[in-house]
């Protein structure tokens, strides 16, 4: 097997979940899976200083909840709570009559979040500083937070260069093909003069138990 398959998605029903939860008819799907394309869409607007990690979208009936999982929720909220408001307000529009509600949840630790130090790097790259520096620092940084392990790569035209290349770095395991391994992933791409770097996380954070049926409370 190569490393082409998405590590959340190799491990959908095993030990991780969906980040949408909710069942609809068949004739419904297209449009409720548009709205939460652009809930997501309205989401990642916000910008990089809002320090989004994920967003779970739970459908019941005729209410819509939405949680987002941020490393700043004061800014997110923003003073009196202006900027959760227009979020709000914006996603309203999208699910029309809905009941909607809206939660914010705080990450203890962004160290470990793959997408923020993907944005961390990307970020930096996009400011003309060293990219191994901001790898090296990324790497260090989840290493101190209680990672198992971290791999991150760059891929583009890195420092201007003609020829575009690949580099990556890696602390410690990282076993993609194990699927009880707690392995969060991102890709973020930098947006420079000189092209597109795309850059990617994977952060090991332990191993996770598997679900199992208990033959005991099955009925026969």
């Amino acid at each position: 097997m190569g490393q082409k398959c998405n590590p959340l998605g190799f491990r959908l029903g095993v030990t991780k979940e969906w980040r949408a939860f909710w069942f609809a008819p068949k004739k419904d799907i297209p449009k409720i899976l548009l709205e939460d394309l652009m809930i997501r869409s309205k989401i990642d607007e916000l910008g990089r200083d809002v320090a989004v990690s994920s967003t779970e979208i739970y459908r019941k009936g005729e209410q819509v909840r939405v949680l987002i999982f941020s490393a700043r929720p004061g800014v997110l909220i923003g003073k009196g709570g202006a900027n959760i408001e227009r979020i709000r307000n914006e996603i309203q529009e999208i699910i029309g009559n809905k009941k909607l509600d809206i939660k914010v949840v705080e990450i203890k630790k962004p160290e470990l979040s793959a997408k923020l130090q993907a944005e961390f790097i990307a970020d930096r790259i996009e400011k003309r500083a060293s990219y191994k520096r901001a790898m090296k620092q990324t790497i260090a940084r989840a290493m101190k937070a209680g990672a198992k392990g971290i791999k991150v790569q760059c891929s583009g035209r890195l420092e201007g260069a003609e020829i575009a290349r690949t580099e990556w770095f890696k602390e410690g395991r990282v076993p993609l093909q194990t699927l009880t391994a707690d392995i969060d992933y991102a890709y973020v791409p930098a947006v420079t003069k000189f092209g597109v770097i795309g850059v990617r996380v994977w952060i090991y954070r332990g191993e996770i138990p598997v679900r199992r049926f208990n033959k005991e409370h099955l009925e026969v």
